[in-house]
C-alpha cells in the first residue's frame, strides 16, 4: 500500500468515525470525550474486530484485510454504497459488483424452527454468544438490529436494549459470571480474550464486573421486557444444546402465563398465539 493511499485511509476511517455519535449506532454515551464521534474501540465492538487490529487498519499499516471484515467496518460506521466501495478501494480490494449474498448460518430445518417459534423470541448462539441465527420476533421484541452481533456486547453496549430490560443492572452480574464460565470451558481459545479485552475497552461496567471474576452455572432465565408499543413482556428462556453443531445454543422464549404477555406479543407481531397466559 502506497504511502498516499495509507494517508487516504487513514483520514477517511477517522473522518467517518468523527461524524458519528454513540447515540447514532444506539450505544451509550460513556462519559466526556476529548474529541467529538465514536472511540476506537466503540468501531472495533461494533464491527466485531479486535481495538488492535480497527487501530492498526485506521492507522494504514500493511495488515490483511477481507471483504467481510470491510463489510462489517461499513456497517459499524453506517457508510453508503459509495463510501463502502471508496473503503474497499483505500484497503487495496476490489469492491464487489453487489452485496454479497448472505451465507445461511444454520441448517435450514434449525432456521424453520425458529420462524415457527414467532411470535415468541428465538435464537441460535454459538459459544461466543455471538447470533448465529434469529426469528423476526427476536429482532422486534428485543430490538436487535444490523450491529448486535454478539448477546453480551449487545447487553453492555446497545442503548436500546438496556433501556426497555427491566432490572438490567440486577441481571448484569449474573450474565458476566455465566459468560465467564463459559470462557473457562476453553482456556486455550483466544477469540474470549479478544472479546473480553475489546468489552473492557469498551464499557466501564463489564470492566468491573469481570474484575470481581463472579463464576455462576447456566440458570434459568426471565427478561421482563418494557417494550415501548405493546408494554410489559415477561418472558421466560429455555436453553437447548444442538448435538450437531458443538458448542451452539438454540434459545427460546416463551410467555410467563398470568402476565398477559401472550396477547402483548399476539399484538406486536399481528399473529395470534396458541397458549394463553
Amino acid at each position: 500500500m502506497s504511502d498516499r493511499r495509507r494517508a487516504e485511509l487513514r483520514d477517511f476511517l477517522r473522518i467517518r468515525r468523527a461524524r458519528l455519535t454513540p447515540a447514532d449506532v444506539g450505544m451509550p454515551p460513556g462519559g466526556r470525550r476529548r474529541t467529538p464521534g465514536l472511540r476506537r474501540e466503540e468501531v472495533a465492538v461494533l464491527a466485531g474486530v479486535g481495538v488492535s487490529w480497527y487501530t492498526w487498519l485506521e492507522q494504514g499499516r500493511d495488515i490483511t484485510v477481507s471483504a467481510d471484515v470491510l463489510d462489517a467496518i461499513s456497517r459499524a460506521l453506517r457508510l453508503d454504497g459509495a463510501e463502502r466501495e471508496h473503503l474497499y478501494l483505500l484497503a487495496g480490494l476490489n469492491p464487489p459488483r453487489r452485496d454479497p449474498v448472505p451465507a445461511v448460518p444454520v441448517a435450514p430445518e434449525l432456521q424453520r424452527v425458529l420462524d415457527a417459534w414467532s411470535p415468541r423470541p428465538g435464537y441460535v448462539r454459538d459459544r461466543h454468544w455471538n447470533f448465529v441465527a434469529l426469528n423476526d420476533a427476536a429482532k422486534d421484541v428485543f430490538g436487535y438490529g444490523d450491529t448486535d452481533h454478539n448477546c453480551l456486547v449487545t447487553f453492555f453496549t446497545n442503548a436500546r436494549y438496556r433501556s426497555v430490560l427491566e432490572h438490567w443492572a440486577a441481571a448484569a452480574p449474573g450474565v458476566v459470571a455465566r459468560f465467564r464460565a463459559d470462557a473457562a470451558r476453553h482456556p486455550d481459545d483466544p477469540e474470549y480474550d479478544r472479546l473480553i479485552a475489546d468489552l473492557c475497552a469498551a464499557s466501564a461496567e463489564f470492566a468491573e464486573l469481570w474484575s470481581r471474576h463472579e463464576v455462576s452455572v447456566p440458570a434459568r432465565t426471565v427478561k421482563a421486557i418494557l417494550h415501548p408499543e405493546v408494554g410489559l413482556l415477561v418472558l421466560e428462556a429455555t436453553l437447548l444444546p444442538l448435538p450437531e453443531r458443538p458448542g451452539d445454543q438454540m434459545v427460546l422464549y416463551n410467555p410467563r402465563p398470568g402476565t398477559g404477555s401472550v396477547e402483548r406479543l399476539a399484538r406486536l407481531a399481528g399473529a395470534p398465539l396458541s397458549r394463553a397466559g
